[in-house]
């Protein structure tokens, strides 16, 4: 089992998201993801917060939580994380998404895409990064939406990266199970709980005729809430509702998650503090860990 928190990169606040990420690193989590919503003009550019993080923390693993494919070409994709991986000594995962918001991303410059389109590109995008760690090869790609003309394969990163995707519709999903490395599965908002089981199924389904072991996709869920001092009674999981209860609370809430397939939980703190992180890692994540092992 892994723990992570999700940090949002607002530009005002980046003193203190710099601060909550050592805290993080120093308490011994395991993930930060960054929201990457590059025309969002309070955020500031993810690639570089992540960047930051890295050089100032020594275990903490960082992904981008998920990467705007649309507006990231995926052959510099490739050697941003590849260079990013390196420096940190392999602590470094990319999650992708096939792109949202498409008035906004065209607004910035980026292509405006159908679902259909989204995805398509997703899959020729996947194929390419990966082919950038390739070191040796001459990289080409005469996609419909990514063309690559012969460029050289390199620097290949520290270890071997996962690529994970914010998969929600069912030919997503789909796509996931055949050539991901792992499901960062969006928030409620996007994709409600009571949609998972079936996002899961999809998936190992997939994954299953593909020839691949579904055991080996990483399955993570995103939990958006707020971990209350006082005891409380059990939360409904319906809807986008956030989860708003005791560190106990949120143990058992993750251990059914676990059961249900789950192996990879990360914190979206409703009003993100050292005080809600230091209840998930010193109360929450080591509950968690205790019901699993009984």
């Amino acid at each position: 089992m892994r723990f992570g928190i999700q940090l949002n990169p607002t530009a005002s606040g980046l003193d203190d998201l710099r601060a909550l990420a050592r805290q993080a690193d120093a308490a011994g989590l395991d993930l930060l993801g960054v929201q990457d919503h590059p025309y969002a003009a309070d955020l500031a550019d993810t690639f570089a917060v992540m960047a930051t993080v890295l050089a100032e923390t020594e275990r903490l693993t960082v992904f981008p939580d998920v990467a705007s494919l649309p507006l990231r070409g995926p052959a510099m994709l490739g050697k941003q994380a590849a260079t990013l991986d390196l420096l940190s000594g392999g602590r470094f995962e990319l999650a992708l998404g096939a792109g949202a918001f498409w008035p906004a991303i065209a607004a910035m410059g980026g292509p405006s895409r159908t679902n259909p389109e989204a995805l398509a590109a997703l899959a020729e995008a996947i194929e390419i990064v990966r082919a950038m760690w390739r070191t040796g090869e001459t990289v080409r790609s005469e996609g419909e939406y990514y063309t690559v003309k012969g460029v050289h394969a390199g620097p290949a990163p520290a270890h071997p990266v996962g690529i994970w995707l914010g998969s929600v519709g069912p030919r997503a999903l789909a796509l996931t199970g055949r050539v991901a490395d792992g499901w960062a599965a969006p928030i409620p908002h996007y994709l409600n709980y009571e949609k998972w089981p079936e996002a899961q199924r999809i998936i190992t389904d997939a994954a299953v005729e593909a020839g691949r072991d579904p055991g080996s996709i990483m399955r993570m869920a995103q939990l958006v809430g707020h971990i209350e001092d006082a005891p409380t009674g059990p939360p409904v999981l319906e809807g986008e509702n956030p989860i708003r209860a005791d560190a106990a609370t949120w143990a058992r809430v993750l251990a059914d998650l676990a059961q249900d397939g789950f192996d990879t939980f990360v914190y979206w703190p409703e009003h993100a503090n050292e005080h809600q992180l230091r209840l998930w890692t010193d109360e929450v994540v080591p509950a968690t860990r205790d019901l699993l092992a009984s």
